[in-house]
Protein backbone atom coordinates (compact mmCIF):
# COMPACT_ATOMS: atom_id res chain seq x y z
CA UNK A 1 0.00 0.00 0.00
CA UNK A 2 1.24 3.32 -1.37
CA UNK A 3 1.25 5.96 1.33
CA UNK A 4 -1.24 8.80 0.93
CA UNK A 5 -2.91 11.13 2.98
CA UNK A 6 -6.32 10.60 1.58
CA UNK A 7 -8.34 8.51 3.49
CA UNK A 8 -10.17 7.07 0.77
CA UNK A 9 -13.12 6.78 -0.24
CA UNK A 10 -13.06 10.55 -0.50
CA UNK A 11 -14.76 13.40 -2.45
CA UNK A 12 -11.68 14.51 -4.75
CA UNK A 13 -11.92 17.77 -7.11
CA UNK A 14 -9.73 17.16 -10.47
CA UNK A 15 -9.42 20.57 -12.68
CA UNK A 16 -8.43 19.41 -16.11
CA UNK A 17 -7.50 23.04 -18.37
CA UNK A 18 -6.75 22.49 -22.41
CA UNK A 19 -7.51 24.75 -25.26
CA UNK A 20 -11.08 25.78 -26.27
CA UNK A 21 -12.90 23.43 -28.18
CA UNK A 22 -16.68 22.40 -28.90
CA UNK A 23 -15.46 18.39 -28.08
CA UNK A 24 -13.23 19.47 -24.80
CA UNK A 25 -16.15 18.84 -21.73
CA UNK A 26 -17.55 15.78 -23.39
CA UNK A 27 -13.93 13.93 -24.04
CA UNK A 28 -12.66 14.81 -20.92
CA UNK A 29 -16.39 13.30 -19.10
CA UNK A 30 -16.08 10.01 -21.12
CA UNK A 31 -12.38 9.67 -19.83
CA UNK A 32 -13.01 10.45 -16.48
CA UNK A 33 -16.02 8.20 -16.38
CA UNK A 34 -13.56 5.49 -17.54
CA UNK A 35 -11.70 5.33 -14.50
CA UNK A 36 -14.94 6.56 -12.04
CA UNK A 37 -17.92 5.25 -13.42
CA UNK A 38 -20.22 6.86 -10.66
CA UNK A 39 -19.20 10.19 -11.31
CA UNK A 40 -21.78 12.53 -12.21
CA UNK A 41 -21.12 14.70 -15.44
CA UNK A 42 -23.68 17.21 -14.73
CA UNK A 43 -21.73 18.42 -11.44
CA UNK A 44 -19.05 19.58 -14.31
CA UNK A 45 -18.09 23.44 -13.35
CA UNK A 46 -16.75 25.29 -16.70
CA UNK A 47 -15.06 28.03 -17.13
CA UNK A 48 -13.70 30.02 -20.33
CA UNK A 49 -10.04 31.45 -19.81
CA UNK A 50 -10.05 36.00 -19.81
CA UNK A 51 -8.99 35.68 -23.83
CA UNK A 52 -11.27 32.90 -24.90
CA UNK A 53 -8.67 30.44 -25.72
CA UNK A 54 -8.94 27.95 -23.08
CA UNK A 55 -11.38 26.09 -20.80
CA UNK A 56 -10.75 24.51 -17.19
CA UNK A 57 -13.24 21.71 -15.83
CA UNK A 58 -13.79 20.61 -12.66
CA UNK A 59 -14.82 16.87 -12.02
CA UNK A 60 -15.14 15.93 -8.19
CA UNK A 61 -15.15 12.19 -8.76
CA UNK A 62 -15.80 9.85 -5.28
CA UNK A 63 -12.18 8.03 -5.25
CA UNK A 64 -11.93 4.78 -4.02
CA UNK A 65 -7.96 4.35 -4.31
CA UNK A 66 -4.61 6.52 -4.88
CA UNK A 67 -4.16 3.52 -7.29
CA UNK A 68 -7.43 5.05 -9.21
CA UNK A 69 -6.44 8.31 -9.03
CA UNK A 70 -2.85 8.00 -10.66
CA UNK A 71 -4.42 5.85 -13.28
CA UNK A 72 -6.86 8.98 -14.01
CA UNK A 73 -4.35 11.61 -13.96
CA UNK A 74 -2.30 9.28 -16.33
CA UNK A 75 -5.00 8.94 -18.91
CA UNK A 76 -5.67 12.99 -18.50
CA UNK A 77 -2.51 14.07 -19.09
CA UNK A 78 -1.34 11.74 -21.70
CA UNK A 79 -4.77 13.36 -23.77
CA UNK A 80 -3.55 15.23 -26.78
CA UNK A 81 -6.42 18.39 -25.73
CA UNK A 82 -5.46 18.65 -21.91
CA UNK A 83 -2.11 21.23 -21.01
CA UNK A 84 -2.23 20.50 -17.53
CA UNK A 85 -4.49 18.27 -14.82
CA UNK A 86 -4.70 19.50 -11.26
Amino acid sequence: QEETLLVFPTDFPIKIMGARRDDFAQAMVELVLRHAPDFRPETVEMRVSSGGNYLSLTCVVRATSKAQLDDLYRALTAHPYVKMAL
